[in-house]
């Protein structure tokens, strides 16, 4: 009889990426190797650290659910949705299991003992292609990919050359809960050198923090937020529901904002660790931030209510009463500042629109499209041709669009076969080289949109690469 083969994986899909420009990373990333009393110590503080949040978690449902007996694994009131989870019936309405997943967000203390093989040996280097590529090269990009199957979260570190046309995994490592934005950091606190660093945004309210040198971690370089301990007389701070978005300031580097399903925007002070201002004037989830490339004070946000808000930060007592909106239809999914001229912005929404918008004409829409079936999921601006755009959705199409201030136009559109897709970024170097993230395999692929002979004939690309 045939051994049955592990059960495949029934959520498998990358909903989160980001590129590291060329000639950041170490050429050999430092390796961790635990011994047995460090494992232990790991195992101990993240056993005492889930303790302590059900400790906090059961004072709490019992001041408020005495009388309630169905609870479950973390001491909440079950719902209907929560007894199907439990029961293995999937709630039709949730699409991707969340109400099965972990909501503290916490590595199970059995998962870290199977991180380290205290026994493993390293990769005998006289291997000549498995020690090329553990090297990093000055003309690679690392692509960060966040990836979800089934219960587990974790984010691969690939190494992605353009010239010779490759892509494959260095690494990777395990994330305390869903991931749902990456943003890289060339700022490294405490240190006088630039750094390599990614904040990753999850279910979980807490930033995490890690720095992209060092190979093998089983923990963050540092967070971002805590949920206080009762127990341990540790007040919560920061967020207190799921990050959405990530925005570094690339003016001030020790500057990293969030928004969150909490209905707020924090500017973080990663020298401090800690919240700089507070930004409450939402009424609704804040689904996408970015900073102005040139303005620092300035922070662009798009959030549920449909509302795009453009915030100036020079004065945090008055941050949440000046700011300058834009009404759109529907909820605002993404919105995004045009690298080629910065007084306009795109905002992409969850019915498939888009609006383009000038940040000096407050509450006008220059014009709006319907431009996809379902949600956007990535918009990307090209910084050698102004008026090329790409966008994607999660009805799973890459679209190339001919725009400027008045109008826009299709030019080409492709089916990656990858399921909905998710996520789509754009390499530093090379604006016409997209990453994607979807469901299907190969779950995330690099693609040159030059390749398509629709985009060189509009756009006069020449036609050195035939499709």
């Amino acid at each position: 009889m045939e051994e049955e083969g592990p059960p495949e994986a029934t959520i498998d899909f990358v909903p989160a990426i980001c590129f590291v420009p060329r000639g950041i990373a170490k050429e050999k990333p430092d390796k961790i190797v635990l011994t047995q009393e460090e494992l232990a110590r790991v195992i101990k503080d993240t056993k005492d650290r889930l303790d302590s949040d059900e400790d906090d978690d059961g004072e709490d449902d019992g001041e408020e659910n005495e009388q309630q007996n169905d609870m479950d694994v973390d001491g909440e009131e079950s719902d209907g949705a929560g007894e199907d989870a439990s029961n293995g019936i999937r709630n039709p309405n949730d699409e991707f299991g969340f109400e099965q997943y972990d909501t503290e967000g916490n590595i199970r203390v059995a998962d870290i003992g199977n991180i380290v093989d205290p026994d493993h040996q390293l990769p005998d280097e006289d291997d000549d292609s498995e020690a090329e590529d553990e090297i990093i090269k000055p003309t690679d990009n690392l692509l960060l990919v966040g990836h979800v199957q089934d219960d587990a979260a974790s984010m691969e570190v690939w190494v992605f050359n353009e010239e010779e046309e490759s892509l494959y995994t260095h690494h990777d490592f395990l994330l305390p809960s869903f991931p749902l934005c990456i943003e890289w950091m060339n700022h490294d606190p405490g240190s006088d050198k630039p750094g390599n660093m990614c904040a990753i945004g999850c279910m979980d309210p807490i930033i995490t923090v890690w720095d992209l040198d060092i190979q093998d971690s089983i923990e963050p370089t540092f967070k971002l937020g805590s949920k206080g301990s009762r127990k341990k007389h540790k007040e919560a701070y920061g967020h207190k529901d799921a990050v959405l978005d990530l925005s570094w300031n690339r003016h001030y580097e020790h500057i990293l904002a969030s928004g969150s399903v909490d209905q707020t925007l924090i500017l973080w002070d990663m020298d401090e660790g800690q919240p700089h201002t507070t930004i409450t004037a939402f009424e609704e989830k804040v689904h996408s931030i970015e900073f102005h490339p040139e303005e620092a004070q300035s922070i662009l946000t798009g959030s549920a209510d449909g509302v795009v808000r453009l915030f100036d930060c020079r004065d945090p007592e008055f941050v949440n009463a000046s700011f300058v909106k834009w009404q759109t239809p529907g909820e605002v999914e993404k919105v995004l500042w045009n690298c080629t001229d910065a007084n306009y912005f795109m905002v992409g929404s969850n019915d498939g629109s888009l609006h383009y918008a000038d940040k000096r004409q407050a509450n006008k829409l220059l014009w709006s499209f319907k431009a996809h079936e379902e949600e956007i999921s990535g918009i990307c601006f090209n910084s050698e041709v102004k008026n090329l755009l790409a966008t994607t959705s999660t009805e799973g199409f890459l679209k190339i669009w001919n725009f400027n201030a008045t109008e826009i136009k299709p030019v080409y559109s492709h089916d990656f076969k990858m399921g909905r897709l998710q996520c789509m970024k754009q390499c530093p170097e090379d604006p016409f080289t997209l990453a994607f993230g979807g469901e299907k395999p190969p779950r995330c692929r690099v693609f040159n949109i030059k390749n398509f002979a629709g985009v060189r004939q509009v756009f006069g690309l020449g036609d050195e690469n035939p499709e």
